[in-house]
């Protein structure tokens, strides 16, 4: 599959489309030449593997704002949640600033349609959460990643939510370098309000406490080694004298 470099939307619903045919539309995705916008698979055969096709492809793809995949019935939760996790990686902060941060529309439920049991609701409600901080920051990357990080990341509720659907079970400030953790509690307290901000202190309080003897150790070293370097100062001092 070649891409015209004007090709903005592709409608291929009803198309018997498979895993094979994935592959072939994820060229059309990969690189740092796409302009495809808008790709409508419902109707399909869509699978699994179709799924991980495109999940791959869209990692770093900053063009694709809408996936149609309405009425592909054998698409399975833990592939519902692969989607999820592409817009909205909870596994780490890194992963979470690493997410694709394009995607304003990712359809999976079709209003009439008896399909709709087979659609995880909160899977869904996570993926329009994610999507629609991405809308919110159109042509802003940055914005999108730092939004969610503090969105989901720093709020225990959502991040346990998001946590419990993606298999994740660390917390958090294991990753947070305990210098900046005054930082991170700081925009807690912003953003999330006082009870969150109790939360986060009683989480992190022994890292906290850490940070302190870390400083307070470094401190001590300083001295120590400085007055060590005056004392060799004064030695070879006196050895000039001599």
């Amino acid at each position: 599959v070649s891409s015209p470099k004007s090709l903005k939307s592709l409608h291929l619903g009803d198309n018997c489309i498979n895993a094979d045919g994935c592959r072939g539309l994820a060229k059309l995705l990969q690189g740092g030449d796409s302009t495809l916008k808008y790709l409508h698979l419902d109707d399909n055969k869509i699978d699994d593997e179709g799924v991980e096709i495109l999940v791959d492809a869209l990692q770093n793809n900053t063009s694709l704002e809408t996936l149609n995949l309405r009425r592909n019935n054998d698409i399975s939760r833990q592939r519902q949640i692969m989607l999820l996790k592409l817009c909205c990686d909870i596994s780490s902060i890194k992963a979470t600033l690493q997410s694709n941060h394009t995607l304003k529309n990712i359809r999976l439920i079709s209003e009439n349609s008896d399909e709709f049991t087979e659609i995880d609701e909160g899977v869904m409600k996570e993926i329009d959460v994610a999507t629609l901080i991405n809308i919110s920051y159109k042509n802003n990357p940055e914005g999108a990643s730092r939004k969610k990080v503090i969105e989901t990341q720093l709020h225990s509720g959502t991040r346990a939510a998001l946590c419990h659907l993606q298999g994740v079970n660390h917390s958090v400030y294991s990753e947070i370098d305990p210098l900046h953790l005054p930082e991170v509690l700081s925009l807690i307290g912003q953003h999330h309000g006082h009870a969150e901000l109790f939360v986060a202190l009683s989480s992190s309080i022994m890292t906290l406490f850490s940070t302190v003897n870390r400083k307070k150790c470094i401190q001590q070293q300083m001295e120590y080694h400085a007055a060590k370097a005056a004392e060799h100062i004064a030695k070879a001092e006196q050895l000039d004298a001599k």
